[in-house]
């Protein structure tokens, strides 16, 4: 079930995840817009929010940008690449068939949406599609009567501009409740670097219907983003650009039923247009030719029921992609159709003290393009109603995803990405365990996981080759996490942590570097502060710490890197909710490159003024 905490007019959704990787029980927030409760800062410095800004510094997710990350963003999980993490809006799972770099394109405000929870093992088993490492879910957040205007400004001529509004008691539909709100947003910077500048624009709107157990979602968004990047996607020193237009139209129902029962439903259209140059300067049609529109329409149904003395988790989705593009013209038809279902039983077995837990089930994933995989899904569960260790768990599943097409369809013996049409399925063996803990006024949760990745497809370099091309490798990788949380009185603090082990095998073929596969943090700290140091004035730090795996693409900053992005709020309590803030992203001025041979953006401070009500 939700849980909801209102904090002076705005209300906070935060939606429990299953398992080890749930949101933990939120700190003590103050009175802003809470789009995650495990980061301290809520809004980037350079921008406006995006879904991805609350991923950031999250302690578990680990997010490889070029320039902000709200220009263009890797997310990786567990040392997985950018292209094994599924995204999650309600019931569907939404993607982007050409490439994992446009995963986190979902142009709609953070304001409509819950706070991110990461599934893993047998919840991102069911819970997920086409993605074979994790998922991360939004739900849609409950419209209340609530809004904001903001506006900012900061170095290298950057501005931004929001608005959000939420209204219930628009009208009466049977027994439910018409709400609506709506949002718009625009964000410009001459960049921290020379040819680094972003235009940023995005609106949206939404209706829903409010029962006593029940909401149902119509939601509508477009963005579009123009940025530019020196070394964006290649290292051959050349400056780069790109334009996006997303737009998302979705529908969404979900039923609360009781007891952690439910049924939800929903189905999305996406289209995804992108013209990306590898030299900016190059005459329009010369040597500016990827330009690419997907569509992706899919539909899915899923829920928690009780029958027969079980628990009965299930889930079906089924998605149809196109590609329409001036190179991606190689190898397989540019259209498929995906599809998964599973069915979970669960059985629980209480005791005087808590209660076992059994989970064993079964997906199956297919396409017209590809035979269908089965998988079984296995998690045991140890549950204590007191005392300092709360949940243990083991899990054991298997999953798997078809490549992109910029991985199936790009020259595979000519330009600047080469692709490999044989590539098959990839598959994704995961085995974890974890513990839910709570001792004194800390609590957090840990696991320790190995995974078996095989086929998966990675983007390699061979030294004096003017391209980069798509290999599959087979990965094992180890590793443990943590996040553990306290609130003094007026201290907020969440620390995270990750360890990674890799070994791989190319299957025979020279590569030099790697892109993605072996570009991951062997260890990787986090810590969230916020300080309430009086009722108007707020500290707000976000801090991370890394040790690289070396890869000689990575041309400065090292393998090594401390990044910290600071925020002073100041809310008078004399004029509404009226509140000024200044921030400070890349504090210590780190030069490490997120991906290898791209340039780390520059420090950068903004000051913003907002109003809420």
């Amino acid at each position: 079930m939700s849980r909801q905490i209102r904090t002076l007019g705005t209300l906070i959704l935060i939606g429990a995840a299953p398992a080890l990787f749930a949101q933990p029980a939120p700190v003590a927030l103050t009175p802003v817009d809470v789009y995650s409760s495990r980061v301290a800062n809520q809004e980037p410095v350079g921008t406006f929010a995006m879904p991805v800004s609350a991923l950031r510094y999250e302690p578990l997710v680990d997010v490889q940008g070029r320039n902000l990350a709200e220009a263009q963003a890797d997310i990786s999980v567990r040392g997985g690449i950018f292209e094994n993490t599924g995204f999650r809006l309600g019931a569907v799972s939404v993607s982007d068939p050409q490439t994992g770099h446009y995963l986190t394109e979902l142009p709609f405000a953070p304001a409509m949406l819950g706070a991110p929870s990461l599934l893993t093992g047998a919840d991102h088993a069911l819970g997920a599609s086409n993605s074979t490492v994790a998922g991360v879910e939004y739900g849609w957040r409950p419209i209340r009567d609530a809004g904001s205007i903001a506006a900012g400004m900061g170095e290298f001529a950057t501005s931004r501009t929001e608005f959000y509004a939420g209204q219930t008691g628009l009208a009466k539909v049977g027994s439910a409740g018409l709400a609506g709100d709506v949002s718009w947003a625009n964000s410009n910077s001459d960049g921290s670097l020379p040819f680094g500048e972003h235009n940023f624009s995005r609106v949206g709107g939404r209706l829903q219907l409010q029962g006593a157990a029940s909401q149902t979602d119509l939601a509508v968004g477009y963005q579009e983003k123009t940025f530019g990047w020196a070394n964006m996607y290649t290292p051959f020193n050349s400056n780069e650009t790109e334009n996006l237009q997303t737009l998302l139209v979705m529908g969404n129902h979900r039923a609360d039923l009781g007891g952690g029962d439910y049924l939800e439903a929903g189905a999305f259209h996406r289209r995804n247009k992108d013209d990306y140059a590898f030299n900016r300067f190059a005459p329009l049609g010369v040597l500016h030719p990827f330009q690419h529109t997907t569509w992706l329409d899919g539909a899915a149904l899923g829920g928690r029921v009780e029958g027969a003395g079980l628990k009965w988790n299930f889930r079906g989705e089924v998605t149809a992609d196109k590609l329409k593009s001036t190179s991606l013209i190689f190898g397989l038809p540019g259209s498929r159709t995906l599809y998964k279902v599973g069915v979970i039983p669960e059985r629980m077995w209480k005791t005087s003290d808590g209660a076992y837990g059994l989970k064993l089930g079964a997906t199956l994933e297919g396409s017209n393009h590809a035979e269908a995989t089965g998988s079984p899904v296995l998690e045991l569960s140890r549950d204590w109603s007191a005392g300092s260790l709360r949940r243990v768990y083991f899990s054991s599943a298997k999953t798997s995803q078809l490549p992109s097409y910029t991985a199936l369809k790009s020259n595979p013996a000519a330009g600047l990405f080469r692709g490999n049409p044989g590539l098959g399925r990839e598959t994704s063996q995961n085995l974890e365990a974890g513990v839910d803990w709570a001792m004194g006024d800390w609590h957090g949760r840990a696991a320790v996981f190995a995974r078996r990745d095989h086929g998966l497809v990675d983007w390699t370099f061979r030294q004096g080759a003017t391209a980069r091309s798509a290999n599959p490798v087979d990965i094992d990788t180890a590793g443990t996490e943590f996040v553990a949380m306290r609130t003094w009185s007026r201290v907020d603090l969440v620390l995270g942590g990750t360890v990674l082990g890799k070994s791989s095998d190319y299957r025979g073929a020279v590569v030099d570097a790697s892109f993605y596969a072996l570009n991951f943090a062997r260890t990787r700290l986090t810590a969230a502060l916020t300080v309430h140091l009086s009722k108007q004035l707020e500290l707000r730090a976000d801090n991370e710490y890394r040790h690289q795996a070396a890869n000689p693409l990575r041309t400065q900053g090292g393998n090594d890197a401390t990044l910290s992005t600071v925020a002073l709020t100041y809310r008078p309590g004399v004029a509404g909710d009226l509140e000024f803030s200044g921030s400070v992203d890349n504090v210590w001025q780190s030069e490490f490159q997120d991906v290898p041979g791209v340039p780390a953006a520059p420090r950068q401070a903004s000051v913003s003024v907002a109003v809420r009500w």
